[in-house]
C-alpha cells in the first residue's frame, strides 16, 4: 500500500501540481509532507498526518516550515560500512524527531 500511495503522489507532483504551481502555503509542500511521512511512518499515521497537513493548506492557517514530527524505535542493526544518508533526524523531546531531507550533491557541489 505504501508504495502504491507513494507512486499516486510522485505521479501528482510530476503532471498535476503544475496546474496550482506555488499554491502551497507551507515548505516541505504538502505532497512532498506526504512522501517523507509515507518513508518515516507506519501507513495508518502516514495518513493521519497527511490529512491533517491538508486540511491546514487554506488561508486560515499561516502556513510557514512543518517538518514530520516522526516517534523512532531504536535500532540495534548498526551498519559500519559507507552509507547514503537521506534524512537527518533532529530529536526535539520524549523519543520524537524533526525529519529532514538531505540534498544530493554533483562531485562540483552543485546542487542536483
Amino acid at each position: 500500500m505504501r508504495l502504491i500511495v507513494k507512486y499516486l503522489i510522485r505521479f501528482y507532483q510530476k503532471y498535476l501540481s503544475i496546474f496550482s504551481y506555488g499554491s502551497c502555503r507551507y515548505y516541505p509542500t504538502c505532497s512532498e509532507y506526504a512522501v517523507w511521512q509515507f518513508e518515516n511512518n507506519t501507513f495508518f499515521k502516514a495518513i493521519y498526518f497527511t490529512i491533517i497537513r491538508i486540511l491546514k493548506c487554506n488561508q486560515l492557517f499561516e502556513g510557514g516550515f512543518d517538518y514530520p514530527i516522526i516517534k523512532l524505535a531504536k535500532h540495534n542493526n548498526i551498519n559500519y560500512k559507507k552509507i547514503k544518508i537521506k534524512y537527518w533526524y533532529i530529536p526535539i523531546k520524549n523519543n520524537r524527531y524533526l525529519v529532514l531531507k538531505n540534498r544530493e550533491w554533483n562531485n562540483n557541489n552543485e546542487q542536483l
